[in-house]
């Protein structure tokens, strides 16, 4: 769907000469294809968007774009150099203060960090455990499940089943609606299988 919307983006910013859009739309077209099993080719259409986006001066939200392609790069083996522009855009996220997407970078470190041979499974945990600080400063429920989901596995590949389950019932059972939604039908999965 991401991939289809992408498409639609590009060709509405290409005729209506909307640049940041079509920036983002490239960027979102090069995400959905690292994720669809296309990676090389997706992250060389996600660097070059955000190189245009630097280019442009900047864009709200680019560190997080920054942050996923991080994450895309990692997946595809590039542990080390995504855990250095995670910490860039964590450094900068200090220095300025633009906390919006916080929570997901620092998970997103945490998931690059178990990526790593042999993972860092401690500093993964500290990872997860401060975006979730950071969520529920923020009161941002979304982002307090994914870090939560992230959080679970890493407890629940420890041994700490329960305490996986406790703190992942917690976040789910908030929510009253969208469980048909990706994030919440894995969180439920996960739910499922620490109960069993």
């Amino acid at each position: 769907m991401a991939l289809k919307v992408a498409e639609e983006v590009i060709v509405l910013s290409e005729e209506n000469g909307f640049t940041e859009w079509l920036n983002w739309g490239r960027f979102i077209r090069g995400w959905a294809l690292a994720k669809l099993g296309q990676p090389e080719q997706g992250i060389a259409k996600m660097e070059a968007a955000v190189a245009a986006f630097r280019q442009a001066g900047g864009a709200p939200w680019q560190q997080y774009a920054t942050a996923l392609l991080a994450h895309a790069r990692a997946i595809n083996g590039r542990t080390e150099e995504a855990l250095t522009v995670l910490n860039e855009v964590l450094e900068h996220i200090e220095r300025t203060g633009e906390k919006a997407d916080h929570t997901e970078m620092l998970r997103l470190k945490g998931e690059v960090l178990l990526m790593r041979h042999p993972p860092t499974v401690t500093e993964a945990e500290k990872c997860f455990r401060e975006a979730l600080e950071v969520a529920r400063a923020q009161e941002a429920k979304w982002w307090e499940l994914r870090s939560s989901v992230s959080l679970a596995r890493l407890l629940r590949d420890t041994n700490r089943r329960d305490e996986a389950r406790t703190m992942l019932g917690e976040i789910y059972n908030w929510f009253t609606e969208g469980f048909d939604l990706p994030d919440l039908k894995e969180a439920k999965t996960l739910l499922e299988e620490l109960a069993a």
